[in-house]
């Protein structure tokens, strides 16, 4: 029994001492939920941004429109028809409700009257939350009002032709994802395992410039950028049937540029990093809530007010909204030059830090 517990005692140790495995069994799950929980617990304060046009001036349609104003989900702005449904397709709102004329004789008649509800389908898990919302509401005003069920409802009108599917909004998030781990595990682990090995040094003491070394590691990760631009692109194309719509120059100096980004990142890392040990952990602790909170699987709208601050200070948000617009022509969360603007910037600091940093040996 004693032999039993000095194994057991050995083996502790030996685990606690491998903080890699600490970190995937322990600190790992905690992370998930705490991450999951700030992107799914704030549903309660989500806000949206809604449009509503009251077209018939009855008294119907104005008491209609005072219960949209106060629903607490909703920030509401008036409007005309077709000022509103400009501002749904540039973004800056979420969902159009217009109460058209004719709805009060409708229920006056005991006729149904269609709320018009205007949606962008490029973004299916906000569009469906809001939809949800408008047709509650839109229910309990029906009882409480008319008296009569299914005398009001709602009528949902996609604002685009073609409705992008799930894998048409995934696709380009997925190209900015594979760009970001190409500069965070194809770049940092390598340059410090070169540094530990002492190659790194060797090659620095030889006649050979050290920017030719350098310029070579880059130019071999941005070849590989596309070699992944392309292959995602096949396999989106071929097997799931996904439009590529924009400009092939645009697609490949965003990819490009995104990449440079990273890579820039993955060198400021590696000089940060002492061993292997760490640098896998501080590119985990930035690839996690960059994958996750960067609008690449859910979108930003589901997120707690608080946390968007923070999700509009990370350089993947914009690289995946600027690939987005490109690709499917999805609806923009921000304009492709501001989008460009602060990946070049992110591009400059990262750079210039990872020059400060950077260590042969």
């Amino acid at each position: 029994m004693n032999a039993f517990f000095q194994l057991y005692r050995a083996s502790l140790k030996e685990y606690t001492r491998d903080r890699m495995a600490m970190f995937w069994t322990l600190a790992f799950p905690i992370f998930f939920i705490v991450l999951f929980g700030i992107i799914f617990s704030g549903n309660n304060d989500t806000v949206f941004d809604v449009g509503v046009v009251v077209e018939d001036k009855s008294q119907i349609g104005t008491a209609l429109e005072q219960v949209f104003v106060k629903v607490p989900a909703f920030k509401v702005t008036e409007g005309t028809r077709d000022a509103l449904l400009e501002k749904l397709k540039h973004g800056d709102l979420r969902i159009v409700i217009i109460i058209p004329n004719g709805v009060s004789d409708s229920v006056s008649s005991g006729k149904t009257a269609n709320i018009e509800t205007y949606y962008d389908p490029s973004n299916q898990t906000t569009a469906q939350i809001v939809l949800n919302i408008v047709e509650k509401v839109v229910d309990g005003f029906d009882q409480q009002v008319t008296k009569r069920p299914t005398l009001l409802a709602i009528k949902p009108v996609s604002i685009a032709s073609d409705r992008l599917r799930a894998i048409d909004w995934l696709l380009p998030g997925i190209l900015a994802m594979a760009l970001m781990q190409l500069g965070l595990f194809g770049t940092a682990p390598a340059l410090v395992q070169l540094r530990e090995q002492q190659v790194l040094r060797r090659i620095g003491a030889t006649p050979l410039p050290r920017i030719t070394l350098l310029g070579s590691q880059v130019l071999h990760r941005l070849t590989i950028a596309v070699a992944q631009t392309l292959l995602i692109l096949i396999v989106g194309v071929l097997m799931f049937k996904v439009t590529v719509i924009g400009s092939a120059i645009l697609l490949a100096g965003f990819v490009l540029l995104g990449a440079s980004m990273f890579l820039a990142i993955g060198y400021l890392v590696s000089g940060l990093a002492k061993t292997q040990e760490s640098v896998i952990g501080i590119s985990q602790l930035i690839n996690f809530p960059m994958m996750f909170l960067s609008g690449l699987f859910f979108p930003v709208d589901i997120m707690p007010e608080w946390i968007r601050p923070v999700v509009s200070a990370m350089p993947l948000t914009y690289l995946a909204d600027a690939l987005r617009q490109i690709m499917v022509g999805a609806t923009p969360v921000y304009s492709l030059g501001l989008d460009s603007l602060v990946v070049g910037i992110w591009l400059v600091v990262s750079m210039a830090l990872a020059v400060k940093f950077f260590r042969w040996e």
